[in-house]
């Protein structure tokens, strides 16, 4: 099993590396203007999920939903970032692969936010009396 691992391992990047190859024997230099620009989706990607965890997780907790999957869905998107920096088109395509599986939302579907008001009958605005 051991040795299954890795030589899985060491064939990925071999692997990584004649796709590379066979791409910029095809492409040219529109292959390096891919990986560059992937590199950069990746590390914004990363920047801008380091800015909304703490807020997903403020919304998670405020919501009485399990704080887990804000951090699951936090580590999977900044996973997906750095597949996306290490230049490489399978990588590439396990990032996206990752980015597109949905993380289910169930602090919304929860009874407690779908119960009725208790005054369903009150009906909110303005009023002024003309004599």
């Amino acid at each position: 099993m051991r040795l299954i691992l890795t030589l899985a391992l060491l064939a990925f990047p071999i692997a990584e590396i004649w796709i590379l190859i066979n791409l910029f024997q095809q492409y040219g230099w529109w292959v390096l203007l891919y990986l560059v620009a992937v590199g950069l989706l990746g590390l914004q990607l990363i920047r801008d999920e380091k800015l909304l965890f703490s807020g997903r997780m403020m919304q998670s907790l405020s919501q009485g939903g399990n704080p887990m999957k804000a951090m699951f869905g936090s580590a999977r998107n900044i996973f997906a970032g750095v597949l996306l920096i290490i230049p490489g088109v399978i990588t590439d395509l396990i990032a996206v692969v990752l980015l597109l599986i949905p993380v289910k939302n169930d602090a919304l579907k929860s009874p407690k936010y779908t119960q009725k008001a208790a005054n369903d009958d009150v009906i909110e605005g303005e009023f002024r009396r003309e004599d």
